[in-house]
């Protein structure tokens, strides 16, 4: 395998040429580990130039065998008349010649294929790669679909050019050098001159209209991403979409991406019609010239009729790779134009790095320490200002707060997603920022709010966890996490899909998923992100008590929205606009009646409504008659 991380410049159908993106392309079809594809670049290459020789030397039977027929007009050597003695072999040697010449072409193409695939694989796993190792600043500014679009076009962008540079670009030069030869040699200057005019005004046309077509084709690729992400946008949200009755309004933000889409790609066909039209008209004009010229010779008699045959099959010849130029610069420019957005995201820098000393991290206890942590995701707004706590080994710590106070913000930076402003986050006395983030990472478990699942089976969710655990430990992991019996029990028991983003399964069930998941991995750190708060009372009560499992002998850092189950925390402590408004156990911030209390009297008095309401609910359907009482003075109390 080549270094895949070889450096890509930057590549603009504007400012970029196609010497620059074959620069960039040439470390992966001339991998310096893969002696095996560097000499599939090598085979193919001498097939190129045999295919060539005999590309030449065809229209030389065809002369050979016209003259054979025309008597008295052979002009052909005796030596090559005792090799070639009846118009019969002759013709025989030219299909024999058309047959080899296509053989050796398909034969290079046979071998390069590999060479170009390997590097479109290569680009495409490089992408693939950096997108994971960029912030998640980046991925909460990205648009899904357009960016599965950028990566669809930017990879078959790259096996365009590396096909058509390779495999045409340099076959139509080395053909177009050996014609030259030819017809210097077997001919009269001015021919040479009639064709060169005739390719110059052919390669200036070309360029030309492919230049003007190149926005166009901009303009297409702009709004195929745009409506793609709408469609992908709107069927990742397909409840909500039905929720509100808007699939009108969604067909027509689709239709009028793809309207723009429409104007564009027919513009695009008219240019090409346009651009086609005129190649053929100067090219016909050219050949027309030289066979008007042979034409003249041939009837004062300074050359033969296979004279005339030999440049109209010459020409006929050229115009198969002439053809190509104009064919090859569009693809190519259209091809830097499709991987242009793609070599932006590889240029895209990733925000959180590896220092150079980065050493693993060594966990002995796991003792989770914010040395005075001042954050802020934009200068203008600091969320968090002077955050200073300690998480002992073993022990559980609560972060509790009104909306945006900056507690998710705290496990953020603790998994390393961001780098604190100033101040440190130590765990056992470890700078995070000092040790790798892959030993960071694999030292913290997270149970997050919003459980987003693979689609695919439960026994994959559940192993993501540890990919190496056996099927035993998935098994002992989900009982653990009181998920076993519900899986047991579905008709492909752990083979059962989850469905898109886990949608097959209810809130708790996705929960118990990632818990189930978070034991399998077995991390010494956990970190409990409102792990409940989207949950019923019923459901969170079942789920807490899977956590209080998970937690266990475990570092565990709990935010939370529902005080209720944090009250047999170690400590609990209260932000407040981005800083500790209050800190203590349940009891101590009871008695200090402050942000704490306010916000437990709320939260009871919202719960105490609820079992009311639940309770009338469940009246209600036995059939039972409250007379007198209203449900709404049954859940105030009164």
């Amino acid at each position: 395998m080549t270094d895949r991380k070889a450096s890509t410049g930057k590549v603009s159908a504007d400012e970029g040429t196609l010497l620059s993106t074959l620069r960039n392309l040439w470390p992966y079809m001339w991998p310096a580990k893969r002696f095996d594809l560097k000499v599939r670049v090598v085979l193919s290459f001498a097939a190129l130039i045999i295919a060539k020789i005999i590309t030449v030397l065809v229209p030389y039977t065809y002369k050979w065998a016209t003259d054979a027929l025309v008597p008295g007009e052979s002009d052909i050597s005796s030596a090559t008349l005792f090799m070639v003695s009846t118009p019969l072999l002759l013709v025989v040697s030219y299909g024999v010649g058309r047959i080899m010449l296509n053989a050796f072409n398909q034969l290079r193409d046979a071998i390069f294929a590999q060479v170009g695939q390997y590097a479109v694989r290569e680009l495409a796993y490089r992408t693939f790669v950096h997108l994971h190792q960029l912030s998640l600043r980046f991925h909460l500014q990205r648009r899904t679909g357009g960016l599965t679009r950028v990566i669809e076009r930017g990879v078959k962008g790259i096996e365009t050019i590396s096909r058509f540079t390779i495999l045409n670009a340099l076959p139509t030069i080395v053909e177009f050098a050996l014609m030259a030869v030819v017809i210097w040699w077997q001919f009269d200057w001015i021919y040479l001159v009639v064709i060169g005019v005739t390719v110059w005004i052919y390669v200036w046309y070309s360029v030309r209209v492919t230049n003007q077509r190149i926005e166009i084709r901009r303009r297409m690729n702009d709004s195929d991403t745009e409506a793609n992400t709408k469609a992908i946008d709107s069927l990742l949200n397909f409840e909500t979409v039905k929720y509100f009755g808007n699939e009108e309004m969604e067909a027509k933000r689709f239709d009028a991406s793809m309207a723009i889409y429409e104007s564009a790609a027919t513009e695009t066909n008219t240019s090409l019609a346009r651009l086609n039209n005129g190649q053929t008209i100067i090219f016909t004009v050219g050949m027309t010239i030289c066979m008007m010229l042979s034409a003249q010779a041939v009837l004062a008699g300074t050359q033969t009729v296979g004279d005339f045959v030999l440049i109209n099959a010459l020409l006929m010849q050229l115009a198969i790779p002439l053809n190509f130029i104009g064919f090859i610069y569009r693809e190519i420019r259209q091809g830097i134009v499709d991987i242009e957005a793609m070599f932006t995201l590889l240029e895209q820098e990733a925000e959180i790095v590896d220092s150079p000393d980065a050493k693993p991290l060594v966990v002995s206890g796991g003792t989770v320490t914010f040395d005075n942590v001042v954050f802020s995701y934009d200068p203008e707004r600091t969320i968090l200002r002077g955050v200073s706590f300690e998480v002992p080994a073993g022990r559980t710590i609560a972060i509790v707060g009104p909306s945006g106070a900056g507690k998710s913000t705290l496990s953020r930076l603790l998994y390393r997603f961001y780098d604190v402003t100033s101040g440190r986050i130590l765990i056992d006395g470890q700078d995070v920022r000092t040790v790798t983030q892959k030993s960071l990472r694999a030292a913290i478990g997270m149970v997050p709010q919003d459980t987003v699942l693979f689609n695919d089976t439960i026994f994959y969710n559940i192993r993501y966890g540890r990919p190496d655990a056996s099927e035993e430990e998935v098994k002992a992991a989900a009982d653990m996490a009181q998920i076993g019996h519900f899986v047991e029990m579905l008709p492909q028991g752990y083979k059962a899909m989850v469905g898109e983003r886990g949608l097959k399964l209810s809130g708790g069930e996705k929960q118990r998923v990632a818990i189930a998941r978070t034991i399998l991995k077995a991390p010494p750190i956990l970190i409990l992100d409102e792990a409940t708060s989207a949950l019923d009372t019923n459901t969170e009560r079942e789920i807490q008590s899977a956590l209080d499992r998970v937690s266990r002998g475990r570092t565990t850092l709990v935010i939370a929205h529902r005080l209720s189950t944090v009250v047999n925390a170690d400590e609990i402590i209260v932000l407040e606009k981005g800083v500790i408004a209050e800190r203590g156990s349940h009891a101590e911030l009871i008695e200090k009646n402050g942000l704490y209390t306010t916000m437990w009297s709320r939260q009871r008095e919202a719960a105490e409504a609820e079992e009311r309401l639940r309770q009338v609910r469940e009246t209600d359907a036995e059939g039972i008659v409250v007379r007198g009482r209203t449900a709404e003075e049954l859940t105030s109390g009164t």
